[in-house]
């Protein structure tokens, strides 16, 4: 129970975040990664505020043996850089290039703005994709 309290207060906080950051609109993204144009650094503070903030937690806790709220952390077996890692980071990459989204920030520009066609097809779009490597068994 207090696992999925904590979840949904994380998730919160950090759809708030991204959304005062000025992460939830695709412009001021593409403008962050367009340094050939007119570049747009202020994206580099939300980084540097996730840093400064999450450095000092991941020091208290580096010698914790469970997590607060479970029985145990869950780390990946897999550690291996194949074909499926590349492609998927790639295609991440690219379309967060084009658009300006990526899931985070498109679900909280549903949740917290009002609805943005562009964040809707991104969303419904982006779902389609888990389904349709789940058909391919990619």
């Amino acid at each position: 129970m207090y696992n999925n309290i904590f979840s949904l207060i994380s998730g919160l906080i950090f759809g708030i975040g991204l959304t005062i950051a000025g992460m939830t609109n695709p412009a001021k993204v593409i403008a962050f990664l367009n340094i050939t144009g007119i570049w747009d650094p202020s994206l580099i503070f939300v980084m540097g505020g996730a840093i400064v903030f999450t450095a000092p937690c991941f020091y208290l806790l580096k010698d914790k043996r469970k997590p607060f709220f479970t029985s145990s952390f869950q780390i990946p077996d897999i550690k291996d850089i194949d074909r499926k890692l590349i492609l998927g980071s790639s295609l991440f990459g690219i379309g967060w290039g084009m658009i300006g989204l990526c899931p985070g920030p498109a679900i909280c520009s549903i949740a917290f703005i009002a609805l943005q066609p562009l964040s809707i097809v991104f969303v419904v779009a982006m779902i389609g994709g888990f389904y349709f490597t789940k058909f391919l068994k990619i």
